[in-house]
């Protein structure tokens, strides 16, 4: 029989994903299902986003510049530039979602056996894509007693070795909704430079500040034009995660014309959904306010509820909408089975997403569990409520 491959037998399960057939075999028992393991907004995509589409008078679906489309990359430059990045249409490549332009990045600056240090735990994805690439995952440990803020940079520089090409940070953070803070970026800032690495950085969360924070991006600081690489998408922004459409940004041309050689080997980016993005750049800023305020309601609902749950211990995140909770139990995984196959309260129970997918080190987040705060506040505070009684459930 032929074999698979050593990539495709490295390729790590998704632990967002991966619990879905025991919540298909819940609800088919009648179960209420409250998801809090993916990070699906609830919040309406912008009308004239999918209106864009509804209205289209083309008559042949034809593909789109290899870079995507020009009067939206148009638009993202001036996008961009209200917030100080100074960019043209060619510092952006449109991708399919935020994931092909960390592809497209990862493809351009590394080689088979190169190395990339991330902080973690970290978009679970990142595993899979570094195998793709043949990259190697150097993690740097955050912890949840910090709140998962950026570990000394001292540890880094213990971590880069001549196969080191890049730092990659998540910002806001998935899962922790950390949000680095000035003194952090200006540290990698300066680390990246001494050691002549890139910066990756991705800030598809980037409207999601919170606390009267600010979101600090790559593209915004001074010198570091050669080293920077940002990754976008509209799957948060404008709830539109069916789209696919996302962008790596770099006004490092060398970057930039490597990429494209991965873009034209794709052909495009998809059309459909490049109009629909392009239609949601008009959305106003009143529908930002809104959302935002709305994720910091929940946000505080979910963390003062698991706060009061004995033996929980949860970081409060600055941006983004996700947290991490430790829970008291040895394996979350097996927990969080559990709960789909054997426990409800009231016909209900929740879904969530084990940590230690979110790790590259072994061992690591095993009592760990990423919750998505995208339902509304009463679910949540229902949510809340299954996870006590199922504690108590599970340790009985």
């Amino acid at each position: 029989m032929p074999k698979i491959s050593e990539k495709g037998l490295k390729m790590p399960s998704s632990p967002v994903r991966k619990l879905v057939p025991y919540a298909e075999a819940a609800k088919a028992r009648g179960v209420h299902i409250y998801q809090l393991n993916i990070g699906q907004p609830d919040i309406k995509t912008p009308e004239q986003a999918i209106n864009a589409v509804k209205d289209t008078d083309m008559t042949v679906l034809a593909y789109s510049h290899s870079a995507g489309n020009q009067s939206y990359r148009d638009k993202l430059a001036v996008h961009y530039n209200k917030i100080g990045m100074n960019l043209t249409d060619e510092n952006i490549i449109v991708s399919t979602g935020g994931s092909e332009a960390l592809m497209f990045a990862m493809g351009s600056i590394c080689d088979n056996g190169d190395e990339v240090i991330i902080p973690e735990p970290f978009y679970a994805n990142y595993n899979g894509f570094a195998t793709a690439s043949g990259v190697t995952v150097k993690p740097i440990s955050t912890t949840i007693e910090n709140n998962f803020a950026l570990p000394a940079i001292s540890e880094f520089e213990k971590l880069i070795t001549d196969k080191t090409k890049a730092i990659l940070i998540c910002n806001p953070g998935n899962p922790t909704g950390y949000l680095y803070t000035q003194e952090e970026m200006d540290q990698l800032t300066a680390l990246v430079k001494k050691h002549d690495l890139f910066l990756l950085s991705d800030e598809v969360y980037r409207e999601f500040a919170y606390d009267g924070r600010k979101h600090l991006s790559v593209m915004n600081i001074t010198g570091l034009e050669e080293h920077a690489i940002m990754i976008d998408s509209v799957s948060k922004r404008y709830s539109m995660c069916g789209a696919r459409i996302g962008c790596m940004v770099s006004k490092n041309k060398e970057v930039m014309a490597t990429a494209m050689k991965f873009a034209q080997a794709r052909l495009s980016p998809p059309t459909f959904a490049q109009i629909a993005a392009e239609a949601a750049l008009e959305t106003k800023q009143e529908y930002f306010d809104e959302v935002i305020g709305e994720y910091i309601e929940r946000r505080d609902v979910l963390i003062d509820g698991l706060k009061k749950i004995d033996g929980v211990e949860v970081a409060n995140p600055g941006g983004a909408f996700y947290c991490v909770a430790q829970l008291p139990v040895e394996d979350t995984d097996v927990f969080a089975q559990w709960m789909l196959e054997n426990f409800e309260l009231d016909g209900e129970t929740i879904m969530v997403a084990p940590a230690a997918g979110f790790y590259s080190t072994p061992g690591m987040g095993k009592n760990q569990i990423r919750i998505a705060y995208v339902l509304e506040k009463e679910s949540l505070e229902k949510a809340v409520r299954i996870l006590d009684h199922a504690l108590k459930a599970y340790k009985a």
